[in-house]
């Protein structure tokens, strides 16, 4: 497998979110090849805790920060402890979210706290970092967690499909800067995981579905489409195929370019079109 050359021993990853789930499982692997690993996360003993993993994943250094990515002042704290620490940053990983914001006119509260980690965590952390990883002059990546429910936004929870639709589009311009930055060695891209069995999907306790993947799968996949050069990596899972997948997000398009009601796929009118769409192509 052919690694992003941003990714090697010695170098140093950020990664937000990193106490638990695919945060977690992204800094073991990081780890694992013998980068030193930052994980920030808003519970410290969380963090204490996943440290433990990290290091007994082996590696250099693991350093722990405390800090809410809603707040830009603590993501600056972020980036002031990296840069004293390890001088440079080859992988941020803005992973951080949350979610149960709710339908379009309710729980006024909970949205902005979704935006305010799920989104605004993601421009902080873009807007903190990238300057500073563009000016090390040295090969960089910045990785974006998105959600399928940000391209084909399901009914449900709208608040999470606004934070993540957002993700998308910053990211998507994100890199569009960064390819045409002369001189510039840094790439980002669009995670988007499938179904994983992760604290945000799952109750406490509760065994993995078998159509679940585990997020150590979603990072294999992101390792192997990252040092293919791919910005955009949609990961399958037990249940959805990426052929699937590539159906639902076409159909969603549809919805526009065919002048269809919103939200289609789910609309009992659209139902038998649907599902005749994908058994054709």
């Amino acid at each position: 497998m052919t690694s992003h050359p941003a990714i090697g021993a010695g170098r140093t990853a950020v990664i937000t979110g990193g106490a638990g789930g695919i945060g977690l499982a992204a800094a073991k692997r990081f780890a694992s090849l013998g980068l030193n690993v930052v994980i920030a996360d808003r519970d410290a003993a969380r963090l204490d805790a996943a440290a433990a993993e990290i290091r007994a994943a082996g590696g250099a250094e693991v350093l722990t920060v405390a800090a809410d990515v809603s707040r830009k002042e603590d993501v600056e704290r972020l980036r002031d402890h990296v840069i004293a620490r390890f001088s440079e940053v080859a992988v941020l990983m803005n992973n951080a979210g949350i979610g149960n914001g709710g339908g379009p006119f309710e729980n006024y509260d909970r949205w902005q706290q979704v935006l305010g980690t799920n989104l605004w965590g993601v421009i902080n952390g873009v807007q903190v970092f990238a300057p500073t990883m563009i000016a090390q002059g040295t090969p960089a990546a910045i990785v974006n967690t998105g959600s399928k429910q940000g391209i084909t936004t399901p009914p449900g929870d709208t608040a999470y499909n606004v934070s993540k639709a957002g993700v998308k589009v910053l990211t998507e311009g994100l890199q569009h800067a960064l390819r045409n930055t002369a001189g510039g060695k840094v790439t980002a891209h669009l995670l988007v995981p499938g179904w994983v069995h992760t604290g945000l999907t799952a109750r406490d306790g509760e065994p993995k579905p078998a159509g679940a993947w585990w997020p150590d799968q979603v990072i294999d996949v992101l390792l192997d489409r990252m040092g293919q050069g791919d910005f955009y990596i949609i990961c399958p899972d037990n249940d959805v195929t990426s052929e699937l997948d590539n159906k639902r997000i076409a159909w969603a398009a549809g919805d526009i370019t065919e002048n269809r009601a919103p939200l289609s796929r789910w609309h009992p009118d659209y139902k038998d079109a649907f599902a005749a769409y994908v058994e054709k192509n």
